[in-house]
């Protein structure tokens, strides 16, 4: 195992009309923002329950948190965030919602042009208070301090991470999934799985503890995913699924392991560039890099071969084969489709991607830097 150090301070408050806990969380001399996306929190009543639990706060609002939450829009809000003193954030929706409020809690303190921290690294030093009302479970971005914006005007979907944005409390009401479209609950749940892979389809550093971890998340979300579709949705799917997605990206099974994060590098480009959901770029990736990068991962891929799918007959190659064959029809079983031309793009596309990648010197990617600019060519022209 890898020498790590972790640290997860996010309280979290899970399950049915928890929301009600945010009165004793953020003080009650606070001057609070409320961060939402297109308004569906008005339909499904977490907004009123938000509202009735800030009763007595001084509370602003600020709307129109777009999926793949983007520069422009965020530096709306920290205008706001300005002119009212703001010092508590409180986002309530998906991933998008949160890794927006917390790009809007770092640059309202940063001296200098908020851009440097996604383009140049730029190091964090503080931030506004933060917390979280999760209404769609998928990145994990309620318990962890990363966050990824797009900035329109250049195409360019960068990440930052840093401890100051990370959330001090959030609410996981698994009900709230109930009222989710099946596309937002097909993107849920494969990035919460392409998540776990990313952190445990790598080499073996004897991290046993990890990887079972891992291997129950995976197991979990193959069991419970597709239920959502069907007549076997229940409070304890939501549930399940919900707390997946929160223990795939809180820090602690890519604890004193390698990453890779490739997936992730490629189909952030897809989605700036063609506007593909985050995580329907990622059920197009993972397959096909799992595939070109089959070598250097061959390890990892028989034992999720054996301990996830239960493949243990046939030679090498023939096992990976078929854990990439039940991997994309997990996707499908999820109501995620799988290749490029599925959303009519061809290969015309895969030279934008890669010069993007290029541009952002993302040439050396994965857990070994072996996933160079070729090989990212050839996963995309396998995924056409």
């Amino acid at each position: 195992m890898l020498n790590f150090t972790f640290s997860n301070k996010t309280r979290i408050h899970f399950g049915e009309q928890q929301i009600k806990q945010v009165t004793q969380e953020i003080p009650l001399d606070a001057r609070v923002l409320i961060t939402y996306g297109g308004g569906s929190i008005k339909k499904n009543g977490v907004y009123d329950q938000v509202i009735a639990a800030l009763t007595g706060h001084t509370v602003f609002e600020f709307s129109g948190i777009e999926p793949n939450p983007s520069y422009e829009t965020s530096m709306k809000a920290v205008a706001l965030v300005k002119q009212e003193n703001i010092d508590y954030i409180l986002a309530v929706g998906g991933g998008s919602v949160i890794d927006a409020s917390k790009f809007i809690a770092a640059a309202a303190h940063f001296n200098g042009e908020p851009w440097d921290i996604l383009i140049k690294g730029a190091a964090v030093e503080s931030a506004i208070k933060l917390g979280a009302v999760l209404t769609l479970p998928a990145t994990g971005s309620e318990s962890n301090g990363g966050s990824v914006i797009t900035k329109l005007a250049t195409k360019d979907k960068l990440p930052f991470m840093s401890a100051h944005v990370l959330p001090l409390f959030a609410v996981l009401d698994p009900s709230v999934m109930d009222s989710l479209p099946a596309r937002q609950l097909s993107n849920g749940v494969v990035d919460a799985f392409i998540h776990t892979t990313e952190q445990y389809l790598t080499y073996d550093v004897d991290a046993k503890i990890q990887d079972r971890f891992a291997e129950g998340i995976l197991l979990t979300l193959i069991e419970e995913g597709p239920k959502l579709f069907s007549a076997e949705k229940t409070n304890a799917v939501n549930a399940n699924v919900m707390w997946s997605a929160t223990q795939a990206l809180n820090g602690l099974i890519g604890s004193g392991v390698p990453h890779d994060w490739a997936t992730h590098m490629i189909g952030h480009e897809l989605t700036a560039s063609f506007g593909l959901d985050h995580a329907q770029t990622l059920a197009i990736v993972l397959p096909r890099l799992m595939w070109e990068m089959r070598e250097s991962k061959e390890g990892k891929l028989l034992q999720y071969a054996e301990r996830v799918w239960g493949i243990t007959e046939g030679d090498v190659e023939t096992r990976i084969k078929q854990v990439i064959e039940k991997t994309e029809q997990f996707f499908h079983s999820v109501q995620m489709k799988t290749r490029l031309s599925d959303y009519d793009l061809d290969a015309t596309s895969i030279d934008v991607v890669i010069e993007q990648l290029e541009r952002h010197g993302m040439t050396q990617l994965g857990e070994r830097q072996l996933v160079t600019l070729e090989r990212s060519r050839n996963i995309l022209m396998n995924s056409l």
